[in-house]
């Protein structure tokens, strides 16, 4: 493989093959194990993730059996155990991305049979990107599906009703039916709002903030109802985490549900940034002081937006949490955050001053700077 490959699509080749071959021939005697790593060799040069796990999906498409029930139940006996709390898919069990693609792919015709072997790949990886076609195709049908998977004993399967019916989710297509109307959503998340699992609980509050993004005056309503009505550490924890986009953006109505109080009092009389100049890779330390200047105590949320340059000089602001503190009348508190600039696939960095605003309850308070060079 050639030395620069990166990240998760290095993994799926020959090898990939090889190994999800042995695994079908365990079950599937006569499965073609060299000609199927032969043919992934020969056709990944140059391509994707996506693409790549398409090339292992087809191959399998080609060597399993033509009737596609029958073709999955091959594919099933391969899934092994569930994955437990705390077990990442793309750890343990990487190597069904193309098991749940071929569902994606070649199961339109069978709906009840593709979602209920959905269910059981969700356990061992994920469903959240193969079951998107069937609520476009087979809406009534998946929604009833997801509204059952909410109920289930797995926390890997409640999961999956929530992460598949996100409008937005990350490098997926967009459910646009959801993005006009996402109270359906709405009905999959109500009985998750307090759920046991953490794995589920970020979940829900991703898709509450796709749903900020959408239709705020909804999602608000919703996060209100249910910090009423189930006043529990978990649904306050989704709630907090699923208006996130809001208190970035500063919408007071969002920081006042979240407790946010007193914000046109405080006052920053200093914020420092050093060093002032740092190389790609190095990091500053933020330190803010704060003041607040009421005789009552308030709950702040502070946060830092850093206006990363841009090829061409223009700034694109990113927003940071930094603290929530609790403030007594008149208390002073200095604040202190390093904040590292490192090289990530999802940012290029330019060279040049880098302005760093300091957003206390959504309102700019103060700033300074440093100098990114490269």
């Amino acid at each position: 493989m050639a030395e620069q490959e990166y990240g998760l699509k290095r993994h799926f080749n020959e090898d990939a093959a090889e190994l999800i071959g042995a695994k079908v021939r365990a079950v599937h005697p006569g499965f073609d194990v060299a000609g199927y790593a032969e043919e992934v060799a020969a056709r990944i040069p140059g391509k994707e993730l996506k693409d790549r796990v398409l090339v292992l999906t087809e191959g399998l498409r080609d060597r399993l059996p033509a009737d596609y029930p029958a073709a999955v139940e091959v594919l099933l006996a391969i899934l092994g155990a569930e994955l437990a709390e705390g077990e990442g898919m793309f750890n343990e069990s990487w190597f069904l991305m193309p098991v749940a693609r071929f569902v994606e792919e070649y199961g339109h015709d069978h709906p009840e049979v593709s979602l209920r072997a959905l269910e059981e790949i969700t356990r061992r990886h994920t469903a959240e990107y193969a079951v998107r076609p069937y609520i476009e195709k087979h809406y009534d049908l998946a929604m009833a599906t997801l509204a059952e998977w909410t109920a289930s004993p797995s926390h890997n399967v409640r999961r999956a009703a929530s992460e598949g019916c996100r409008s937005r989710l990350p490098w997926a297509k967009t459910l646009t039916r959801f993005v006009k109307d996402p109270r359906p959503v709405l009905e999959i998340l109500e009985p998750l709002r307090s759920d046991s699992s953490e794995y589920v609980r970020k979940s829900v509050a991703n898709n509450l903030n796709d749903i900020t993004k959408d239709d705020r005056e909804l999602a608000l309503a919703t996060a209100t109802r249910w910090l009423a009505e189930s006043p529990t550490p978990e649904t306050a924890w989704i709630v907090k985490h699923g208006l996130r986009t809001l208190v970035k953006k500063g919408d007071q109505d969002a920081l006042r549900l979240l407790g946010a109080t007193g914000g046109e009092h405080i006052e920053v009389p200093a914020v420092r940034i050093a060093p002032t100049a740092i190389w790609l890779g190095e990091s500053v330390t933020i330190r803010v002081d704060l003041v607040n200047g009421d005789s009552n105590p308030h709950s702040v949320t502070v946060d830092y937006v850093v206006h990363h340059v841009r090829q061409g000089g223009k700034a694109i602001p990113k927003v940071f949490k930094l603290a929530t503190v609790d403030l007594g009348a008149g208390e002073r508190r200095t604040l202190e955050k390093v904040h590292k600039v490192r090289e990530i696939q999802t940012r290029r960095y330019y060279p040049g001053d880098h302005l760093v605003d300091i957003q206390v309850n959504g309102t700019v308070l103060a700033s300074d700077r440093f100098e990114l060079r490269l």
